[in-house]
Parts: structure tokens; sequence; C-alpha cells
């Protein structure tokens, strides 16, 4: 490797995360240190605090050829998460595969304002729309114990992902999963107090400027917003009314410049009052909301 840095005379946990980090920064990684102990941390088998409590530790050969083979997929554009098959979110650790898009921190803001919304309801009926890992509908009927999840996937692969997910935390008793596109699968007559959704909302001119761990290694119908990235707020706007409870509440995560455009497909709908866009902890607008008259 004709980047790699100056290789140790001993592979102790220090020195295994010291030449790597080193070695992701110059392959040109965001955040070398972090992968660099989330990737031995797996391997291990450890929480990431125990390698700095055991840096001394000199993990044995087959441990340091997988973290080795595991670094060579990293900087081949492979996600952390995928690599590990966790991603962290809301209170939870969820299982994640190349079949489900990795869960962001930004769509945490939906989240939050769903349990604030729920949380003087009594047993609420939520629909979590395009579920994928089920990271939206699990941690709502995670910290929303009355409540019932309806989780609806496009893709059967990422449904199987979301229903051990849900297992997991202990929540499945509580959560209904559908396969079909969008409102499809439902029951006539299904109506719920809360509809969430993190639709594909990336533009087809977009994808080119992608980091390349987003465009060749998560699924692509989970990003394929269309031509302009709003052909699914399209369709959720136009056949959204009938699922809600009167004064039920619609919640939509948008990327950062389609605020004014998603917020007009809703406003369009005589059926819908749309409410303020809430911004994520980077300050860009994250949700747009809306109520059912």
């Amino acid at each position: 490797m004709a980047d790699a840095p100056q290789i140790p005379t001993v592979w102790t946990n220090r020195a295994l995360l010291n030449w790597t980090t080193e070695y992701l920064a110059k392959k040109g990684i965001e955040s070398p240190k972090i992968d660099a102990q989330v990737l031995l941390a797996h391997v291990l088998g450890c929480k990431k605090v125990d390698l700095l409590v055991n840096f001394d530790q000199q993990p044995p050969e087959a441990d340091r050829n997988r973290f080795k083979e595991l670094i060579q997929r990293r900087v081949n554009g492979w996600p952390v998460a995928y690599l590990v098959g966790t991603r962290d979110f809301y209170l939870l650790t969820f299982e994640v595969t190349p079949a489900v898009l990795i869960p962001r921190p930004e769509t945490e803001t939906l989240v939050a304002e769903a349990l604030a919304f729920l949380k003087p309801k009594s047993a609420p009926a939520v629909l979590d729309v395009g579920t994928g890992s089920g990271c939206i509908g699990i941690s709502i009927a995670h910290q929303k114990k009355d409540s019932h999840v309806t989780a609806i996937d496009v893709s059967p692969d990422a449904l199987e992902v979301a229903k051990r997910n849900a297992a997991k935390a202990g929540v499945a008793d509580r959560m209904t999963f559908l396969q079909g596109d969008l409102f499809a699968p439902l029951p006539a007559g299904a109506t719920f107090d809360l509809i969430a959704s993190n639709p594909p909302y990336i533009a087809g001119h977009e994808f080119a400027g992608l980091q390349a761990e987003v465009r060749d290694h998560e699924p692509r119908a989970a990003l394929d917003g269309g031509a302009d990235g709003l052909a699914f707020y399209r369709r959720i706007a136009a056949a959204v009314g009938p699922f809600l409870k009167s004064g039920g509440k619609l919640l939509l995560e948008i990327g950062a410049t389609q605020d004014e455009a998603v917020r007009g497909l809703l406003a369009a709908q005589p059926d819908l009052e749309v409410g303020p866009t809430l911004k994520d902890d980077a300050k860009h607008p994250r949700v747009v909301t809306a109520k059912k008259k």
C-alpha cells in the first residue's frame, strides 16, 4: 500500500487504531478515527470504550486480518453501517443490510415530532410509509407504548429486516407489516392518527454528485425520487387524505431544498392544512408537517 503509514513493530489496539486512522485519512475517508474505532470494536466484539481501556492489548492475527479486510472494503466505498451490520438511531440499534437505507440522525427530527404529537393520545394508530429498516415506525412504537404501527414497504427484503428489528426492540406485537406501493396494501377504511414517511427524494440529475458510498451501495429504490425528486411527494399528497383521521398529522422528511415545493403540493389538497416545517440540528428544513382538516 503506497499510501500506508509506517508499520509498527507490535500490533496493539493503540497501534492498529493509530495506523488505520492515518491510512483512512490519506484515502480521503471523512471520519477516519471514528470509522477505525467502530470497525475494530466490531471485530473484537467489544464497545469502543473498551478499546481505550485496553489500548495495549494485542488482538490475535485472525482478528487483525478480519479488521484489515473491513478497512479495505471501507476504502473501496462500503459504508461502515453495512460493514458492521448495525446503525444506532433514536435510542435503539437497528440491523441494516444493503436492502435498506442507512438511518440518518436527521430523521430523528421526524420521530421526535411524531412522539410529541402522539403523547396525549390514547392507543394511536400510526402509519410508516416506506419503512425500510423500520427505524421510524419502530422508534415510535418503542417510545409510545400504547401505539399500533403499520409499516409498509415495496421491498420484501426491506420488510424482513424491519421485522427482525421490531422483534429485537420488543414491539413486534404492536406492529403490522405490509408489502406494497405506498397506500396500496392498506385495507379499505383504514385511518390513522399519524402518517409518517421518509420517501425517496434524490432527483435524477443529483445522483452523479452523491457520495460514492451512498450512490454505489445504498438501495437506489430508496433514494430515487424521479426526475425532480418530487415524484413520491406528489403521489402521497394526492392519496393521503382518506387515510388520515380528522385532525390527524402527516410528517414528511424532505431534502434540504424541497421545502417550498412539498408545501405547495400539500397546500393544493383541499382537505389538508399545511403546518410549520421543522429544521434538523444543522438548521436545514427537514420535516414538512400537515393536518387533516
